[in-house]
């Protein structure tokens, strides 16, 4: 079949656009096994360029870094009938996907349909066997890294209940299940309230001053920075005794607070008098520091926006190597541990920190271990506990 830009590597073919024509959106499709069932595809995409390039459709609209979103690159992707590409598309086409499942976990089913879809996407889920599954987990741990392995397999046995649920598959016929998936251990690293104030003032003299009040509020509440971005002027409050707010965790939906120090109260005070312009009481807080003219490497004017997850993880990063060099690899989400660190430490109850935190960490060893990982201070209280303990019992006290 002669059909324009599509070929065939490996016994399967694929529908492959030129660079002028993926710089208007389009991308490469996956088509299945060569034959009728791929060929009918190709042109289909064939004739969708056509129709696009006389003006009779629109062009796929691209993102504005001129890259496709993971939902409109799978908006124009095929799969075959009874694939799993196509119970994931009928799944995200539900209310549970759409509403139910919160947006952190959307963006954990996207990171490990990443992994999936080159594989298995329009494979028909009966067909996959157990080597399948473990040479494929093995590949992902080996080439990429042990956390991205866990997490691509947990969210195949996720996806594969879905397939079960609309019929593609049976629910207990899983071969991951044999499969043993191995966690990462759980980050350690922790900062001291020194660094972190290093970084905000570093943050704000450079006009990242977003950042340095994301750092402060960070510190000061134990939250999560995807939390901290979220939060807006509706959520603030003065009382008696300072600065709080109340709000909910986008993971969760547990409701969480954090009480801001004076310092934090007046830093973000300095910040919103510096925006010039009056924010709306449901706007995001924190917001890029924006480029009013060209710098001396170029660029072009842009106003401040709302930090985004990538954005804040790179001015973070820009940062933290001006402070700490470029060896440093402590990240923004170890602030959160470091604050359930002080919090034991200073005698805290694991449940009175779980309510404060919004998650189950007193009821999770797992859990407990990634927030409070051991450390001297920790085992100096133990062994002084114990030795206390040693004395009631041999006085006969206890």
């Amino acid at each position: 079949m002669k059909i324009p830009y599509y070929v065939v590597v490996k016994g399967r073919g694929y529908w492959q656009p030129t660079r002028k024509m993926r710089s208007l959106g389009f991308q490469t499709v996956r088509c299945g096994p060569d034959g009728p069932a791929a060929w009918k595809i190709a042109s289909e995409w064939n004739a969708r360029w056509q129709a696009a390039r006389r003006g009779l459709a629109p062009l796929p609209v691209a993102g504005a870094d001129g890259h496709l979103s993971p939902e409109m690159s799978e908006e124009m992707t095929f799969y075959p009938p009874g694939s799993l590409g196509e119970a994931f598309r009928r799944y995200r086409q539900t209310d549970e996907w759409r509403s139910a499942k919160k947006a952190r976990t959307r963006e954990d089913w996207w990171r490990g349909w990443k992994r999936i879809k080159p594989v298995f996407g329009d494979v028909d889920p009966c067909t996959v066997t157990l080597e399948d599954m473990s040479a494929w987990r093995k590949a992902i741990e080996e080439s990429v890294s042990l956390r991205e392995a866990h997490r691509a397999l947990k969210i195949w046995r996720a996806l594969w209940k879905v397939a079960a649920a609309l019929h593609y598959c049976d629910r207990d016929a899983d071969p991951s299940l044999a499969v043993r998936n191995k966690a990462a251990k759980g980050r350690s690293s922790t900062w001291s309230e020194g660094e972190v104030a290093r970084l905000a003032k570093e943050a704000w003299r450079q006009g990242y001053r977003g950042l340095a009040v994301g750092l402060a509020i960070m510190w000061d509440s134990q939250l999560s920075p995807g939390d901290v971005r979220a939060l807006t002027l509706r959520q603030l409050s003065k009382t008696a005794t300072g600065a709080t707010f109340f709000t909910q965790r986008g993971k969760t939906n547990a409701p969480v607070g954090g009480i801001l120090s004076r310092r934090t109260a007046a830093l973000l005070q300095a910040y919103l008098s510096s925006l010039g312009v009056v924010l709306h009481d449901d706007a995001p807080i924190l917001r890029t520091r924006g480029l009013s003219e060209p710098t001396a490497k170029g660029g072009r004017p842009r106003p401040s926006v709302p930090y985004t997850k990538d954005t804040m993880a790179a001015d973070f990063r820009a940062i933290r190597a001006a402070v700490f060099g470029d060896g440093e690899r402590r990240q923004l989400l170890d602030i959160r541990r470091s604050g359930a660190v002080e919090a034991i430490t200073g005698g805290a109850e694991a449940e009175q920190l779980a309510l404060a935190m919004g998650n189950t960490l007193a009821a999770s060893n797992q859990l407990y271990e990634t927030y409070v990982p051991p450390n001297l201070t920790v085992i100096r209280q133990v062994h002084d506990a114990r030795r206390e303990g040693r004395r009631k019992l041999r006085d006969g006290n206890a």
